[in-house]
């Protein structure tokens, strides 16, 4: 594969990690006016929030089936603009039912969608030969900030979600059937013949410690995206207006550490970078539970940021390493834990702030992003445990 047609691969890859991240945070940072139009009570909206993850869980295992006969590339390229009119439908529609479609659309839909990105990610980091992988993940967060800072203008305009969601799906969707044209990866022809001969069936034993490291990250972050205004308020005694600081802060580090973190991977390699980075979100929950002003607690959730954004970009990685020769499917069954994590988090902290207190709920999830630090090892890049072949030396780096 030529180094043009890697570079334009990685290119318009990660437009797609920048669309999903827009998307993605269109939706959720407007639900209040979602359920303010379709008139959906306190009680029945977390049905449908919870919807949309079990069948992004179901659309992961679909894919899984998919890519045994046609590449990733493909599901990818018809996936998106799915999500995307799925949203444009969510804006559009006046009828319960009709909301009901467009999530049961987008659900399935985006997790054909993370796992096919995720898939080609893997793919065209084993073809470039260096991690790049962090990088995709940056172009999400950075797809998160712009979508966020469009919902907040909706919001401060007082537009209607079709107003909002109309201008950029208009952009955004011919823009990812165009980039849809220069997916890359490594070939299936590709591997060579150690890897073939490490191959090996993706059995769930050895796939678990990566499966729970998932689940566990996206508990943290689920905790962040959905209690810190909460926390900084109500027991932090901050304003409403400060309140809003920690989750921008948050991803505004989660943008930075992953702009950096394939730096780090390819000097001191992942599992020094994911225990470091495991190490730092564990004090950031730390900090944010014993936390005496609203200021300590920004700088919590800070560092959980800096922590919380190389595990998973590196938790895909090193299942595409642990299983060369079945990537795909590894990616495929990882992915349905971003969503265990995703349903389990914010439901767990609330129980046990209601319960307990929501200074002891934060130390739950900072004893379950510390237990990575028991799963380092099974981010190696030994040759012994994942095939030759998938890191190669700098002087063979490209784009």
């Amino acid at each position: 594969m030529t180094d043009a047609r890697l570079r334009h691969g990685r290119l318009s890859l990660a437009l797609s990690f920048f669309v999903q991240g827009v998307t993605f945070a269109l939706l959720v940072t407007r639900i209040p006016a979602i359920q303010d139009r379709y008139g959906i009570s306190d009680a029945l909206l977390p049905a449908f929030l919870a919807a949309v993850p079990v069948l992004a869980g179901v659309g992961s295992v679909v894919t899984e089936k998919l890519v045994a006969r046609v590449r990733p590339g493909v599901v990818l390229r018809w996936a998106q603009p799915v999500v995307l009119l799925a949203l444009l439908g969510a804006g559009a529609g006046g009828e319960v039912w009709q909301l009901g479609i467009a999530l049961a659309a987008f659900g399935l839909s985006v997790g054909a969608l993370d796992a096919s990105m995720n898939m080609l990610g893997v793919s065209l980091q084993r073809a470039y030969g260096r991690s790049i992988m962090l990088g995709f993940h940056a172009a999400y967060s950075l797809g998160g900030i712009a979508g966020a800072s469009l919902a907040w203008a909706g919001a401060h305009w007082d537009l209607s979600l079709l107003v909002s969601y109309l201008p950029v799906v208009a952009v955004l969707l011919p823009a990812a059937l165009i980039g849809s044209r220069w997916y890359a990866g490594a070939s299936r022809t590709d591997t060579d013949q150690s890897t073939v001969a490490a191959s090996r069936p993706v059995a769930f034993g050895l796939l678990l410690p990566l499966c729970l490291v998932m689940a566990f990250a996206y508990i943290g972050d689920s905790t962040v995206s959905n209690w810190s205004a909460k926390y900084l308020q109500d027991v932090l005694g901050s304003s409403e207006e400060l309140a809003t600081v920690p989750y921008n802060a948050y991803m505004v580090t989660t943008l930075i550490g992953r702009a950096v973190g394939d730096l780090g991977v390819r000097r001191f390699g992942p599992v020094a970078v994911v225990r470091c980075g495991s190490l730092l979100a564990g004090a950031g929950f730390a900090v944010v539970a014993l936390a005496s002003g609203a200021w300590m607690g920004i700088l919590g959730f800070t560092m959980l940021g800096l922590g919380l954004c190389v595990i998973v970009p590196q938790t895909f990685a090193a299942a595409g390493r642990l299983f060369p020769a079945a990537s795909d499917t590894a990616v495929a069954r990882l992915n349905i834990f971003n969503y265990v994590g995703f349903l389990i988090g914010s439901p767990l902290v609330g129980a046990l702030g209601d319960v307990w207190s929501y200074r002891g709920a934060m130390l739950v999830p900072m004893v379950m992003v510390l237990v990575t630090l028991v799963y380092a090892r099974s981010f190696g890049t030994e040759q012994d445990r994942y095939g030759g072949g998938h890191e190669r030396p700098r002087t063979v780096d490209v784009g």
